[in-house]
């Protein structure tokens, strides 16, 4: 999902590129027409052609160098604004009735230039081109010039705004996508440093002790052996209660709520592009078998943020079935395991990466390398597979003949 913000971008540009390749051809088209009539010499057809043809090509650069910022006025830009003045003097003195004069050509590249200038620059331009080439096709051909002033005037304030409003559109999704990372990213740093402080508040002051203790202990080792014992059974116990007090605290925080998950997956999901259908029916359940399904949604839900480019997850829970299905495939079907393996046995695991517990909390950078590295007990869906044989249930994940991805997870009621 992480390409998506360059697939939005390829296709504005694309788009832009298809427009002005088919007003290229349309000229094309007049060119041969005009050639073919008698009403425009050969060699300046041909020289008509060739100017069309080189601003047309270098369109696409000139337009790419100034979308993702707004760069001072380059030599392409220059280069391709002679190019336009040369199509445009090549203008045929007899027009086809009915057909777009070759004036539209200034306004394209005005049109390129606003992209380099601020609003003030690209208003002058544009009104010394404007009035520049309609004087010109007035003379050249006889049209009107107020007629031909008015429709360049309209034409270039026109294309002037759509090329500035398409290029905004693009910084507004790259903006947005950038602002998306920088939550996840954000949301994860607290949460460790939520962590780091809650084992530093536990462990500080025990620690310490024991650091103390212990000097002491070695340094009556060799005076009072039965202070020293004494000493050292206080760090013993000392060790031992804080060794509670962590386990305590990593089985606090393990401790998820299904509904809070369920929502921070819909929200993760949705801000990752991918639509997020919940059906959930677990009020029966007991505090046990919701905190291992709660696990069950944050780890799926992860395993499809880092490995799938979907659009569309559907979470179910059901009689204390949980079932996520999206379709965001990204491996072959063979290699997949049947999606009835228990969860002792859940193989379908081998190709995940291990998923630490703080990063499930935001979508994860999706162009992040995917290592092979072996899963460890207690992380990822691995981990999660362990947890629920332990507990009774079962556990599956895989490929369906249908191209949808499937995991399911049963605790006992």
């Amino acid at each position: 999902m992480g390409t998506r913000p360059e697939t939005a971008r390829k296709v504005l540009l694309y788009w832009m590129d298809v427009s002005v390749a088919l007003v290229s051809v349309m000229y094309l088209t007049l060119i041969v027409a005009h050639a073919a009539s008698g009403r425009m010499p050969v060699p300046k057809a041909v020289a008509a052609a060739g100017f069309l043809v080189a601003f047309s090509a270098m369109f696409p650069f000139v337009h790419r160098e100034a979308y993702d910022t707004r760069p001072r006025p380059s030599v392409r830009l220059a280069v391709s604004g002679l190019f336009a003045a040369g199509t445009l003097a090549l203008l045929p003195a007899d027009p086809i009735t009915s057909t777009p004069g070759w004036e539209t050509i200034a306004v394209l590249w005005v049109s390129l230039a606003a992209l380099y200038l601020s609003p003030a620059a690209t208003a002058g331009l544009a009104a010394a081109v404007v009035v520049l080439s309609s004087a010109y096709v007035h003379l050249v051909t006889g049209k009107p010039w107020p007629g031909v002033l008015l429709s360049q005037a309209f034409s270039a304030a026109l294309m002037v705004v759509f090329m500035r409003l398409w290029r905004w559109l693009w910084w507004t999704i790259r903006e947005a996508h950038d602002s998306q990372e920088a939550k996840a990213r954000l949301a994860v740093a607290e949460e460790r440093l939520r962590f780091a402080r809650d084992l530093h508040d536990l462990l500080g002051h025990s620690l310490a002790v024991i650091s103390l203790k212990s000097e002491l202990a070695a340094k009556l080792s060799a005076k009072d052996g039965g202070r020293a014992a004494a000493e050292m059974a206080e760090v013993r116990r000392l060790a031992g209660e804080s060794l509670t007090e962590v386990s305590l605290a990593v089985d606090g925080y393990r401790t998820l709520d299904l509904d809070e998950e369920l929502a921070r997956v819909r929200a993760a999901l949705e801000a990752a592009g991918a639509r997020c259908e919940i059906d959930a029916r677990a009020d029966d359940l007991p505090p046990a078998a919701r905190t291992l399904l709660a696990w069950a949604v944050r780890e799926g839900a992860t395993n499809v943020l880092k490995h799938s480019r979907a659009r569309r997850c559907t979470i179910t829970i059901s009689g204390g079935v949980l079932e996520i299905r999206n379709d965001g495939v990204t491996e072959p079907a063979d290699r997949t395991e049947p999606a009835t393996e228990p969860a002792g046995r859940a193989q379908a695991m081998e190709t995940a990466r291990p998923t630490e517990h703080s990063e499930a909390l935001g979508p994860a950078r999706p162009d992040a390398p995917a290592s092979v590295e072996p899963a460890r007990p207690g992380s990822g869906l691995r981990g999660l597979a362990e947890r629920m044989t332990i507990a009774g249930g079962s556990f599956s994940a895989a490929q369906e003949p249908g191209g949808e991805f499937l995991l399911r997870a049963a605790v006992r009621r």
